[in-house]
């Protein structure tokens, strides 16, 4: 199964996410979006198929989001997603796309709901929390 991840690698959820899906045996094409940028046609075609707009995929935390008024009520989502193509830290992390769907995968334990395979049991995040037990069961987290 191809799957893609827009990731930033300064991100522990999207450090957990990568790791999920790498330890659940695939080999996923890895999209740094710091580094590459945004397009409207990608951005619109990620937010359609997760069932996003850019008001809900906007991160507010640990960007410009506030300090160029985009958390303020009657924000237009043409101008949220105008910033999100000036200013990529914009869109929230880690998005995940692949043949089961496309999701933006916070908690990092959404990617789990897109995976046919899922990482040996058990299974913690980087911070040492379980997130698959020791009999395979998906834990909240």
């Amino acid at each position: 199964m191809d799957i893609v991840i827009h990731h930033n690698p300064e991100c522990g959820t999207s450090r957990n996410v990568l790791r999920i899906i790498e330890a659940a045996g695939y080999a996923p094409v890895v999209i740094e979006y710091l580094k590459t940028g945004w397009t409207r046609p990608q951005l619109l075609a990620l937010f359609a198929a997760a069932d996003l707009t850019p008001r809900t995929a906007l991160r507010t935390s640990k960007s410009p989001a506030r300090e160029l008024g985009l958390t303020e009520d009657g924000v237009a989502e043409e101008t949220i997603l105008d910033a999100m193509l000036a200013h990529p830290v914009l869109v929230n992390r880690p998005i995940v796309a692949c043949r089961n769907g496309v999701r933006l995968c916070r908690p990092s334990g959404a990617v789990l709901d897109l995976l046919d395979t899922w990482p040996p049991a058990p299974f913690a995040k980087e911070d040492g929390n379980l997130l698959i037990d020791a009999e395979g069961n998906r834990l909240p987290e």
